[in-house]
């Protein structure tokens, strides 16, 4: 079944400081955008970005354990080809990304193993991307 682009809009509180993490240090391409929204190609779906105040979220994030990290809750990604998840923990590592979760394995040898890292973004928007070698594994129990 070929997928189709999700689309996404989150609230941030400052657009300028959020334009520029999502636009230079994750360097995606910028689609349209106004004095309150900006869009993004976010690995071929549609990332809005919208002004708003700052909501309880993005004060301080719930976590909940998973394989002996407090996981962010909520927080969105993007599961990505491996050799991708590795370039991109790359380029937030070169670029002083202070992660939540640093890029790892988890549940290495088990079902469901898998690359991950956590990080937030200026405005407190909890993110994971994540890799498996066998995507096959993605939903497997």
């Amino acid at each position: 079944m070929a997928l189709s682009p999700f689309h996404l809009a989150i609230p941030v509180y400052d657009l300028a400081l959020a334009r520029h993490f999502y636009g230079e240090v994750f360097g995606l391409a910028e689609g349209r955008s106004s004095a309150q929204w900006v869009d993004f190609d976010f690995f071929g779906h549609q990332l809005v970005i919208h002004e708003h105040p700052r909501t309880a979220s993005q004060e301080a994030a719930h976590t909940n354990a998973v394989d002996g990290h407090d996981v962010p809750v909520p927080h969105f990604g993007v599961v990505l080809p491996w050799e991708d998840w590795e370039r991109l923990a790359q380029r937030l590592s070169e670029r002083g990304t202070r992660f939540v979760i640093e890029p790892h394995v988890r549940f290495q040898g088990q079902v469901g193993e898998q690359a991950t890292l956590f990080l937030f973004d200026p405005c407190g928007n909890a993110l994971e991307f994540k890799a498996f070698k066998d995507i096959g594994q993605l939903f497997a129990r």
